[in-house]
Protein backbone atom coordinates (compact mmCIF):
# COMPACT_ATOMS: atom_id res chain seq x y z
CA UNK A 1 0.00 0.00 0.00
CA UNK A 2 1.09 3.25 -0.79
CA UNK A 3 1.06 7.24 0.37
CA UNK A 4 -1.76 8.07 -2.67
CA UNK A 5 -4.10 5.09 -1.26
CA UNK A 6 -4.11 6.59 2.48
CA UNK A 7 -4.91 9.63 1.16
CA UNK A 8 -7.39 7.96 -1.59
CA UNK A 9 -9.49 6.58 1.65
CA UNK A 10 -9.21 9.51 4.20
CA UNK A 11 -9.05 12.66 1.90
CA UNK A 12 -6.70 15.40 0.60
CA UNK A 13 -7.75 18.20 2.35
CA UNK A 14 -4.75 19.66 4.71
CA UNK A 15 -5.52 22.65 6.98
CA UNK A 16 -2.56 25.34 6.30
CA UNK A 17 -1.83 28.13 7.59
CA UNK A 18 1.37 31.54 7.04
CA UNK A 19 3.47 32.04 9.00
CA UNK A 20 2.23 35.35 10.69
CA UNK A 21 -0.65 33.51 11.69
CA UNK A 22 -0.22 33.71 15.97
CA UNK A 23 0.19 30.97 17.64
CA UNK A 24 -2.64 30.79 19.82
CA UNK A 25 -4.98 31.06 16.45
CA UNK A 26 -3.31 27.75 15.62
CA UNK A 27 -4.18 26.64 19.51
CA UNK A 28 -7.44 27.26 18.71
CA UNK A 29 -7.89 25.29 15.61
CA UNK A 30 -6.05 22.46 16.77
CA UNK A 31 -9.01 22.21 19.20
CA UNK A 32 -12.12 23.21 17.06
CA UNK A 33 -10.67 20.88 14.03
CA UNK A 34 -9.70 18.11 15.99
CA UNK A 35 -6.63 18.19 14.18
CA UNK A 36 -2.82 17.17 15.33
CA UNK A 37 -0.85 19.19 12.89
CA UNK A 38 -1.24 22.83 10.53
CA UNK A 39 1.66 22.72 7.39
CA UNK A 40 2.69 26.48 7.07
CA UNK A 41 2.64 27.62 3.73
CA UNK A 42 4.38 30.69 1.72
CA UNK A 43 2.29 33.15 -0.54
CA UNK A 44 2.94 30.61 -3.29
CA UNK A 45 1.91 27.60 -1.31
CA UNK A 46 4.47 26.10 -1.55
CA UNK A 47 5.38 23.77 1.99
CA UNK A 48 8.05 25.69 4.19
CA UNK A 49 7.29 24.63 8.05
CA UNK A 50 4.91 22.63 9.45
CA UNK A 51 3.15 23.10 13.52
CA UNK A 52 2.43 20.23 16.00
CA UNK A 53 1.13 20.84 19.54
CA UNK A 54 4.50 19.92 20.79
CA UNK A 55 5.92 22.68 19.03
CA UNK A 56 3.33 24.89 20.98
CA UNK A 57 4.38 23.53 24.17
CA UNK A 58 7.97 24.48 23.74
CA UNK A 59 6.72 27.74 22.92
CA UNK A 60 4.66 28.16 26.09
CA UNK A 61 7.97 26.81 28.48
CA UNK A 62 10.29 28.70 26.89
CA UNK A 63 8.52 32.09 26.42
CA UNK A 64 4.91 31.83 28.58
CA UNK A 65 5.26 35.93 28.69
CA UNK A 66 5.11 36.47 24.88
CA UNK A 67 2.00 33.87 24.35
CA UNK A 68 -0.45 35.72 22.87
CA UNK A 69 2.53 37.61 19.98
CA UNK A 70 4.21 34.23 19.37
CA UNK A 71 3.84 33.62 15.78
CA UNK A 72 3.63 30.54 13.54
CA UNK A 73 7.10 31.57 12.23
CA UNK A 74 8.88 31.46 15.32
CA UNK A 75 7.70 27.50 16.50
CA UNK A 76 7.39 26.32 13.22
CA UNK A 77 10.10 23.36 12.45
CA UNK A 78 11.74 24.85 9.05
CA UNK A 79 13.56 21.57 8.18
CA UNK A 80 10.69 18.75 7.76
CA UNK A 81 10.36 15.73 6.22
CA UNK A 82 7.81 15.11 2.94
CA UNK A 83 6.84 12.02 1.23
CA UNK A 84 5.63 11.30 -2.08
CA UNK A 85 2.40 9.43 -3.39
CA UNK A 86 4.41 6.86 -4.38
CA UNK A 87 6.14 5.89 -1.06
CA UNK A 88 5.16 2.70 0.62
CA UNK A 89 3.54 2.53 3.83
CA UNK A 90 6.58 0.68 5.85
CA UNK A 91 8.67 3.65 4.42
CA UNK A 92 5.97 5.82 6.40
CA UNK A 93 6.46 3.93 8.98
CA UNK A 94 10.18 4.42 9.02
CA UNK A 95 10.56 7.99 8.70
CA UNK A 96 7.95 8.79 11.58
CA UNK A 97 9.09 6.15 13.66
CA UNK A 98 13.34 7.09 13.46
CA UNK A 99 12.27 11.09 12.99
CA UNK A 100 9.98 10.64 16.10
CA UNK A 101 7.32 12.41 14.17
CA UNK A 102 3.37 12.27 13.64
CA UNK A 103 2.88 14.24 10.63
CA UNK A 104 3.90 13.42 7.19
CA UNK A 105 3.39 16.59 4.36
CA UNK A 106 2.61 14.57 0.91
CA UNK A 107 4.18 16.62 -2.13
CA UNK A 108 3.72 15.63 -5.84
CA UNK A 109 5.69 17.83 -8.56
CA UNK A 110 6.20 20.78 -6.04
CA UNK A 111 2.61 20.87 -4.91
CA UNK A 112 1.07 19.90 -1.45
CA UNK A 113 -1.46 16.84 -1.62
CA UNK A 114 -2.12 15.94 1.53
CA UNK A 115 -0.96 15.12 5.42
CA UNK A 116 -0.58 11.70 6.86
CA UNK A 117 -0.88 11.01 10.29
CA UNK A 118 0.68 8.12 12.17
CA UNK A 119 -2.93 7.28 12.93
CA UNK A 120 -3.55 7.13 9.21
CA UNK A 121 -0.39 4.98 8.66
CA UNK A 122 -1.05 2.04 11.40
CA UNK A 123 -4.44 2.14 9.97
CA UNK A 124 -3.42 0.95 6.65
CA UNK A 125 -1.04 -1.31 7.69
CA UNK A 126 -3.52 -3.26 9.79
CA UNK A 127 -5.98 -3.21 6.75
CA UNK A 128 -3.40 -5.02 5.13
CA UNK A 129 -2.42 -7.28 7.74
CA UNK A 130 -5.77 -8.08 7.73
CA UNK A 131 -5.88 -8.81 3.71
CA UNK A 132 -3.11 -10.97 3.92
CA UNK A 133 -4.24 -13.18 7.40
CA UNK A 134 -8.02 -13.66 5.29
CA UNK A 135 -6.19 -15.03 2.25
CA UNK A 136 -3.82 -17.38 4.15
CA UNK A 137 -6.69 -18.69 6.47
CA UNK A 138 -8.50 -19.14 3.16
CA UNK A 139 -5.79 -21.15 1.78
CA UNK A 140 -5.01 -23.58 5.04
CA UNK A 141 -8.62 -23.81 4.91
CA UNK A 142 -8.73 -25.26 1.30
CA UNK A 143 -10.83 -22.30 -0.38
CA UNK A 144 -8.03 -22.23 -3.67
CA UNK A 145 -8.44 -24.65 -5.87
CA UNK A 146 -4.94 -27.08 -5.76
Amino acid sequence: MKTKDILAEKGSHVITVRETLLLVDVVAMFVSQRIGSVVVVNDHGEVIGIVAPNDVLKAIRHHPEYLTTITVGDVMTRDIIVVTPEDDIDQLMTIMTENRIRHLPVVDRGGLTGLVSIGDVVKAKTTVWDVEIRHLNDYIEGKYPG
